[in-house]
């Protein structure tokens, strides 16, 4: 037996022997609220500070300024920072994120009780992706415990805005200069070794008329029919999409979903002003400028029809992942030891969701996501009601991170 099978066989040991307790972490993240919107997440960011150290992990905090925090339509978000150097070499990145959408309807248990049942647990944020504080947490416990001469060093970057887009979370940590890392690995929802996801766009389209009496429609411009006329032309448009399919397996074609529409004074006056948002997915074969080019296009030609005034502000603009050179030593690490942890092959994917992956890769930093999650994130029911995590699993993708690094930092 090699050192290298010895030491893997301590960190294997290590990580039974605190089943437990990182389940109890786990829990006691799912039990304290940190929903964005509405986004008042430093709460949750001192109580998981306090946890950490109690863990014998030193903890950096970064309260992001109150007017970045706003301009993201966030209350308040503090990052965390947690540092170990082994020894001269590279610097991996372990990144999470803390806040998560808002329960919803629908729950048959409590969203924030952390309810075990059959092996699951139970609470909103479980799966994504407070389970890989608890992850990347353990794992980096357990290479500290087996105290063996290593290369390197690992950072664990816990953020509160992958909800609002990053921008003030990782974003905000690589353009400070608060974190140089050599290689990322980002929270994961299955079984899988994700290397590409989707990007997003988000468009606001605010249609101005003129109000007036029911009675005499005619004596106002009606801005709810412009935007009618408006949404139709774009699911008109939608229906394009389908033809458009990835090269890569697991995404699929692009989309496009109008979520959210406001407006209105009374039934019986005519809309004075609409506002409607919506989410345009794009596969990273796309060009995000391109993609919002040619929505605009669609939005202001069926506007022209309409006497109203239409104005369209982009909210977000998230770039799709595509693997950066040196991912892929990453990726080869993570599949290797999950198939062995897991007793399955585990390969590499692309998701058509988006996250704050993408970050790591802008700043040019090769980056994969992995962590806690059973075989798929439609059993994990994430961003839906009665969200869930095998425990099992949990613990085993705490052992496949703990692992990994273990050979990349060997």
């Amino acid at each position: 037996m090699t050192d290298q099978d010895q030491t893997a066989r301590d960190i294997m040991s290590y990580l039974d022997d605190h089943r437990a307790a990182a389940t109890d972490f786990l829990a006691s993240l799912v039990r304290i609220p940190s929903d964005n919107p509405p986004g008042d997440c430093a709460p949750h960011a001192a109580q998981a500070a306090s946890l950490l150290e109690q863990l014998g992990l030193p903890v950096e905090r970064h309260e992001v300024d109150a007017a970045l925090v706003k301009q993201v339509g966030m209350i308040s978000a503090t990052n965390l920072i947690i540092r170990h150097r082994f020894g001269p070499g590279p610097t991996i990145a372990l990144n999470a994120h803390g806040d998560v959408v808002p329960p919803g309807e629908g729950w048959t248990r409590d969203p924030f009780g952390a309810e075990i049942i059959d092996g699951w647990m139970y609470g909103r944020g479980v799966a994504v992706s407070k389970s890989d504080f608890a992850t990347y947490a353990f794992a980096l416990l357990a290479l500290i415990k087996t105290n063996v001469a290593r290369h390197g060093a690992v950072e664990l970057h816990l953020t509160y805005d992958e909800e609002s887009g990053g921008e003030i979370g990782p974003g905000l940590l690589l353009k400070a200069g608060l974190s140089k890392p050599d290689y990322a690995i980002c929270a994961g929802f299955s079984y899988a070794v994700v290397t590409a996801h989707n990007g997003c766009l988000h468009l606001e389209v605010t249609v101005n008329g003129k109000s007036a009496h029911a009675a005499k429609p005619a004596t106002g411009i009606d801005a709810l029919e412009a935007a009618t006329g408006i949404m139709a032309a774009l699911y008109r448009w939608r229906s394009g999409l389908a033809g458009r399919v990835s090269q890569l397996a697991g995404i699929g074609s692009p989309q496009m979903t109008i979520g959210l529409i406001k407006g209105g004074i009374n039934t019986n006056v005519v809309p004075e002003r609409v506002v409607f948002r919506l989410d345009r997915r794009m596969t990273p074969e796309e060009n995000p400028a391109d993609v919002e080019a040619e929505l605009r296009a669609v939005i202001e030609r069926e506007a022209a029809n309409y006497a109203t005034n239409v104005s369209i502000d982009r909210i977000l603009r998230a770039a799709p992942l595509t693997p950066l050179p040196g991912s892929d030593r990453l990726s080869a690490a993570l599949c290797r030891r999950a198939s062995m942890i897991m007793g399955e092959p585990v390969t590499t994917s692309a998701v058509p969701l988006y996250t704050d992956a993408r970050h790591y890769a802008e700043a040019g930093i090769p980056v994969v996501l992995y962590g806690a999650g059973p075989h798929t994130i439609e059993e994990a029911n994430a961003h839906r009601a009665d969200e869930r995590l095998p425990l099992d699993d949990l613990h085993k993708a705490t052992k496949v991170v703990a692992l990994s690094l273990l050979d990349l930092l060997a």
